[in-house]
């Protein structure tokens, strides 16, 4: 908002989607205390809408897999620091390298990494030498422990955690 107000704009906007009203966002209240808006969400507009308008007007990003906040990918309660951030990025990055496609998340546990992957790469991923690629990749980015997330990738699954318990295979 200090940039805004520096650069003489009245009203700053984000790309909040209706979806996104339906979980829980922790940086909503952000928005809300210093008038952000969210004119997708304002206008019903879901994340399939936004994909749709896209794609018909050959917008290249269209099919891209969403990417919120690396915050998302820490529990509730740890601290958000550079140096974690940059271990999920990294370890994200690295596993995008490999040749995952589509939904991807390394959830931060301290030194454990949890992977959650699409339906599809979940089923790919699960052989050996690719566990083994996939560990590296991980370890590489300074992470001790990988978890493979059995469940697959849930948008918000943090928002989540204790309602299952986790079934998790360990990579080695």
């Amino acid at each position: 908002m200090p940039v805004a107000r520096e650069r003489g704009l009245a009203v700053v906007v984000d790309g909040t989607n209706a979806d996104d009203l339906s979980d829980h966002r922790p940086g909503r209240a952000a928005t809300t205390e210093h008038d952000v808006r969210s004119p997708l969400a304002e206008l019903g507009f879901t994340k399939d809408d936004i994909r749709a308008l896209s794609k018909a007007r050959d917008i290249p990003t269209w099919a891209q897999p969403s990417s919120p906040c690396l915050s998302s990918r820490l529990p509730y309660g740890t601290a958000v620091t550079p140096l974690r951030l940059a271990r999920v990025e990294a370890a994200e990055r690295a596993l995008r390298a490999l040749g995952i496609a589509g939904d991807l998340r390394v959830r931060f546990y301290g030194e454990t990494a949890r992977v959650e992957l699409g339906a599809r790469e979940l089923v790919e991923w699960r052989t050996p030498e690719r566990q083994r690629a996939m560990h590296a990749a991980v370890t590489g980015a300074g992470f001790a422990f990988v978890e493979l997330d059995l469940r697959g990738f849930r948008s918000g699954s943090l928002n989540r955690d204790g309602a299952e318990p986790p079934r998790v295979e360990v990579l080695a």
